[in-house]
C-alpha cells in the first residue's frame, strides 16, 4: 500500500510517501511545498494546491492522511492553517481520495507509543521505522511521514479486525 502523509502549513506544507505492508514501511519520497510570506495568500494557496495535485498524479498513492484540526492560541494563524487544510482536502477529494484524519495524539501514540511525545522523539522514530540514515528534513516532511506511518498502522489494524469477523 502506498500512503501520502501531509502536514499542512502556510509557509511549508510537508509531504511524505511510504510503501507499507502494514508492519514494515519504506519511504519513497518526502519534502515540503514552500511558499513565501511576501506572496499574496491566495497565490500561496494556489501553489500548495498545484504542487499537491502534481504529487498525487506522479506518485499515485492509495491513501492520504492529514492531521486533524487543532486549536491554536493565535486565531489568525489557525484561520490560515484552516485555509491550507481546505485546499489539501479539496485537491485530494478532486483526485478521488478519501482523506484519513488523525489527531496529533493519535500520530504520536502510533509512531512513538506515547501520545505526549516530543517532536524530536517522533522524528527519531520516523527515522528508525523507515530505516533511514538521516532524520527526514525539513521537520514538516518528517511530520508528514509520521502521519503516513500512523495511517499504515491504523489501516493494518482495521484489516486484521475485518479478517477476525
Amino acid at each position: 500500500m502506498r500512503i501520502l502523509g501531509i502536514d499542512c502549513g502556510c509557509d511549508s506544507t510537508g509531504y511524505g510517501i511510504i510503501e507499507t505492508d502494514g508492519r514494515t514501511h519504506r519511504m519513497l519520497i518526502h519534502g515540503a511545498i514552500r511558499t513565501s510570506s511576501k506572496q499574496a495568500f491566495p497565490e500561496r494557496l494556489k501553489i500548495i494546491g498545484g504542487a499537491l495535485t502534481d504529487i498525487l498524479r506522479q506518485w499515485a498513492p492509495l491513501d492520504v492522511a492529514v492531521e486533524e484540526v487543532f486549536f491554536a492560541a493565535n486565531a489568525k494563524s489557525a484561520l490560515k492553517l484552516g485555509h491550507v487544510r481546505g485546499v489539501v482536502l479539496l485537491e485530494a477529494a478532486r483526485a478521488g481520495f478519501v482523506v484519513n484524519e488523525y489527531s496529533a495524539l493519535e500520530v504520536k501514540s502510533s509512531v512513538v507509543g506515547y501520545g505526549r511525545a516530543e517532536k524530536q522523539q517522533v522524528q527519531r522514530m520516523v527515522k528508525a521505522l523507515l530505516q533511514l540514515a538521516e532524520t527526514p528534513e525539513p521537520e514538516d516532511a518528517a511530520d508528514a511521514l509520521a502521519l503516513a506511518i500512523c495511517h499504515a498502522h491504523h489501516a493494518h489494524a482495521r484489516a486484521q479486525m475485518a479478517m477476525v469477523r
